[in-house]
């Protein structure tokens, strides 16, 4: 058997939410699960930070079961490993166990829950992990995580008896119970469904960082940690970034990560309302302010009040509103449309544009001391076709399980050829023209996504902004399709692939070439070497 190890943490570590404190002592009888679950069952749809998250759903399991510690472990299928992501492990920042080693990996091989209350003399105690962290375990109790089909993917742990003592069947069939619940809320997360990509992508690694918001390229690992620094703070923060690479979802990111999540989350969305209605949409307006204002509405400032405003295309706001904002920005107040009396106002201001508001700002455009003013923090989103393949593919299975179960169909395997088109594509439309993508593929299949079920034009676009692209050739109605010869040669290969099963030595062979010739040509198609 070989020794679990442990390893090095590439982020920010979490801080637990804030919530209620659980009582002290717990009765003889089964605590009751929502005491658990209930504080942080609004928090599982929201892009909250997993690992905050899973960090506090075990700092109670700890307190519900009296326990000195707890460990949440995540299956890795791929490696068959178990390895610890929320735990009270100050000594390591995580530990790996091979499936079937240690107690934890006993439980998620056999999917059946265990009761320690003596480690001493047992043989599925592994007292390495004891040994590297310098921890006694005087007694312990661990169960399965499993998902709706049955299967496990994870385990919930806790060690050693507050005050003494050991663990009983009673305390298991809790813990049990609690992991039931565990185990539904954390279904409905990214972080199951990075669990199940793992399985059909297994050259990239499990790897998740806030809810609902997808990949692990570099320059999204860097944003990450921006967030997650920004997020705790009130510092106005500004998004920027191509249309449809999911500004939204890191502002809403930044709301629910900070003090003020149990606030109103308010968007303005500039560019889906006409310029006169805007400074009416934020500030609101007084009666009698123009014909029809019979009685006082309040803008978005005021219902936000405590919580956060997300302005969406900063770029398209009226430059006599920007003189507004401003004053909003330097003294948490304004006046209503119509008004004379200042309304002050506790928010956090989010911004988001897909303008370039320097290039603005020397045009006269935008107001330089509102921009200067409102990028306190500015993160810059990357580019889908910058991201690399890897996130790609991360993005398309994540999109297919989620298409499949909103529409109710079986989840579709994706073809090679398919997924090679994917990669290929530049995505001139980001992550919603990916995700849109996917949704037609899922509902048009019939149990494994082709080439032709991807609603994405004939011919990429440039490779290069501003290099033409070829036009089409016209063809009669039962002309042959002209394709270049490195085409026919792409798609010919993707096929035997396909007709092998992915067998990459098996379509080496069938097409008479090396197999590193094969790699190399896969490469270039965007398909990384799987073996």
């Amino acid at each position: 058997m070989s020794a679990a190890s442990p390893e090095p943490c590439d982020r920010v570590p979490p801080a637990p939410f804030s919530l209620p404190p659980l009582p002290a002592a717990m009765p003889s009888s089964p605590p009751d699960v929502s005491q658990v679950l209930l504080p942080l069952g609004g928090l599982v749809g929201r892009e909250v930070d997993l690992d905050a998250f899973l960090q506090t759903l075990v700092d109670r399991i700890a307190i519900t079961l009296q326990a000195d510690r707890g460990t949440l472990w995540l299956l890795d299928p791929v490696r068959r490993e178990l390895f610890s992501r929320a735990a009270h492990l100050p000594e390591v920042a995580q530990i790996r166990v091979k499936l079937g080693q240690g107690v934890a990996g006993y439980v998620a091989e056999a999917g059946e829950p265990v009761h320690v209350p003596d480690p001493r003399g047992e043989r599925r105690f592994f007292a390495d992990i004891d040994r590297m962290t310098g921890y006694r375990t005087i007694s312990l109790a661990a169960v399965p995580l499993r998902d709706s089909a049955g299967a496990v993917y994870g385990v919930l742990q806790v060690l050693n008896r507050l005050g003494g003592g050991a663990f009983t069947e009673d305390d298991t069939q809790k813990l049990t119970d609690i992991a039931a619940q565990v185990s539904t809320a954390l279904q409905t997360t990214s972080l199951y469904q990075e669990l199940q990509r793992a399985k059909d992508q297994p050259q990239a690694p499990v790897g998740y960082f806030f809810n609902r918001i997808i990949g692990e390229a570099p320059p999204l690992k860097a944003l990450y940690r921006l967030v997650q620094k920004a997020a705790p703070t009130d510092a106005t923060v500004l998004l920027r970034g191509e249309s449809g690479c999911g500004k939204e979802l890191f502002a809403r990111a930044i709301h629910v990560n900070g003090p003020r999540r149990d606030k109103p989350f308010v968007k303005v969305d500039c560019a889906a309302l006409p310029a006169a209605l805007i400074e009416n949409e934020l500030f609101g307006h007084e009666k009698g302010a123009f014909t029809g204002a019979d009685h006082r509405v309040p803008g978005k400032f005021e219902a936000a009040d405590g919580g956060t405003v997300f302005i969406d295309e900063l770029g398209e706001l009226p430059q006599a509103v920007q003189g507004k904002l401003l004053r909003v920005l330097q003294d948490r107040e304004f006046e209503r449309v119509g008004g004379t009396q200042a309304v002050k106002v506790d928010v956090r201001i989010v911004a988001a544009t897909h303008r370039d508001l320097p290039r603005m700002v020397a045009e006269g455009k935008f107001r330089e001391d509102l921009y200067y003013r409102i990028k306190v923090v500015e993160l810059l989103l990357p580019p889908l076709r910058e991201r690399g393949a890897e996130d790609i593919e991360r993005l398309a299975r994540h999109f297919i399980a989620t298409a499949a179960k909103r529409h109710r169909l079986p989840v579709p395997r994706l073809s090679v050829a398919a997924l090679a088109r994917l990669k290929r594509y530049r995505w001139p439309g980001n992550v919603r023209e990916l995700e849109n993508c996917i949704e037609s593929a899922v509902v048009l299949s019939e149990g494994e996504i082709f080439e032709e079920h991807l609603p994405l034009p004939s011919l990429d676009r440039a490779q290069s902004a501003g290099a033409p692209t070829a036009p089409e050739p016209p063809a009669a109605p039962d002309a042959p399709l002209l394709l270049p010869l490195a085409e026919v040669e792409r798609r010919h290969i993707l096929r035997v692939l396909e007709a092998v099963k992915g067998n990459r030595t098996a379509a080496a062979r069938t097409l008479e070439i090396g197999r590193n010739t094969l790699a190399r040509k896969l490469k270039e198609y965007g398909l990384a070497d799987e073996g």
